[in-house]
């Protein structure tokens, strides 16, 4: 499935924006304040652009995004950390934690995975900060290379503070290296309670050896794998949402089960809670768009007005939320539309090219928002004299959106 294709108009942005307290992370808002505004308020523009990117991002980058904006917020991390690293979690002051922008993943390998870095102070100890390295894996089944693929990334990070001491001119006696909790977020569909994640994995060597491979901790979360209860301990709001993102892919009955499941939690909320609850309701609004039917849908839009009072929405809130949904319903039919329009132009190449992978084409196809663009790129596909005019046709389009972007 390929790009939704949907053009969001400025004043369809400009309607959520100026909606008062749309968006609100624990007080904690992710992104940088709008200049001049009260932070208090907790609405960034930042964050309404973020929502409404995911309207226009290919299928492919949902997971990948989506498990990004969540943990994000420094609520969403603690969680995640207090789910699978509960001895560790009480120590780290995540109050004042840091996302730390920068990826140490290849390019050829970003579709399979990503990942985030945060630097989290110690509690208590002065001037002592941990690094948090989350890898998010999206592929279908356990890699046996985790354990060297984890240490190499760990590498580079303390070769990026070692190099930063050399451009300062920090005496070697002076360096200290800052500890980092590698942690796997797992989204496979394959269980890995099987498949350690070390060196060891990747070696065959007698006992007598073994104390000679470095070795780490590492903090795992197969969503897949793990039991309901795992996520469900502190009763936050990021934890039900694992249970929904546990089952993305089930049956209709499987899903609308566990979506019922989370509206009753919202009788139950905590007025600490709520911010947090209004950011897992925008995902899954995103997630039943992206991976879902519309039959999801109408259930969850049942369970927001059921519990409007308790989870303390406005009236406004609710209607912009139902506007989104409504919003995604609309572009079903462009969708569909664009969907086969880029598979019928690869199938004419395909026919036409015939020594040549023409799939490698459909990311940039899919990344041509306009429809009546890949329609008259469809009609070039049966008309050009080789597969490079082609192609040159499809480099001047997206120039040509980017321009216009």
């Amino acid at each position: 499935m390929g790009n939704h294709g949907i053009i969001v108009p400025n004043s369809y942005k400009i309607f959520i924006f100026r909606s008062a307290q749309v968006l609100f992370f624990s007080g904690k808002p992710l992104g940088r304040p709008v200049p001049g505004r009260d932070e208090d308020r907790g609405v960034l523009e930042t964050d309404v652009e973020e929502i409404l990117t995911f309207l226009r991002e290919p299928l492919r980058t949902f997971p990948d995004r989506s498990a990004k904006w969540l943990l994000a917020n420094s609520d969403n991390l603690r969680e995640l950390l207090q789910i699978i690293g509960s001895d560790i979690v009480n120590a780290l002051d995540f109050s004042r934690v840091q996302r730390v922008n920068t990826t140490f993943i290849a390019d050829n390998l970003r579709e399979q995975e990503s990942d985030l870095v945060f630097l989290v102070p110690f509690q208590g100890v002065d001037q002592t900060e941990v690094m948090i390295y989350i890898l998010l894996e999206h592929q279908s089944t356990p890699d046996p290379s985790m354990g060297f693929r984890l240490l190499f990334y760990m590498c580079q990070i303390w070769d990026q503070q070692r190099q930063k001491w050399l451009a300062e001119k920090i005496p070697k006696s002076k360096w200290r290296f800052r500890p980092i909790i590698p942690v796997v977020f797992y989204t496979g569909k394959q269980e890995w309670q099987s498949l350690p994640v070390s060196l060891e994995t990747l070696m065959d060597v007698p006992q007598a050896l073994m104390r000679f491979i470095p070795k780490f901790d590492t903090l795992f979360l197969s969503i897949g794998a793990e039991p309901d209860a795992t996520f469900l301990k502190t009763g936050h709001p990021f934890g039900w949402l694992l249970t929904l993102l546990k089952r993305q892919d089930a049956g209709t009955s499987v899903f609308i089960e566990a979506l019922e499941r989370f509206g009753e939690q919202l009788g139950t909320l905590r007025a600490q809670d709520s911010a947090a609850w209004k950011q897992a309701i925008y995902f899954l609004h995103l997630l039943i768009f992206h991976k879902r039917s519309s039959e999801e849908r109408e259930v969850l839009e049942r369970i927001l007005s059921e519990h409007q009072d308790t989870f303390g929405l406005t009236k406004q809130e609710v209607d912009i939320m139902q506007t989104l949904a409504e919003h995604y319903l609309q572009q079903g039919i462009e969708r569909g539309a664009r969907e086969t329009t880029i598979e019928n132009t690869v199938a004419t190449l395909t026919t036409r090219f015939t020594d040549v992978d023409v799939n490698r084409l459909k990311p940039s196809l899919e990344a041509i928002v306009d429809l009546d663009r890949l329609k008259q790129l469809s009609l070039n596909a049966s008309l050009v004299s080789s597969f490079r005019d082609f192609q040159e046709a499809l480099d001047r389009t997206s120039t040509r959106q980017q321009t216009n972007t």
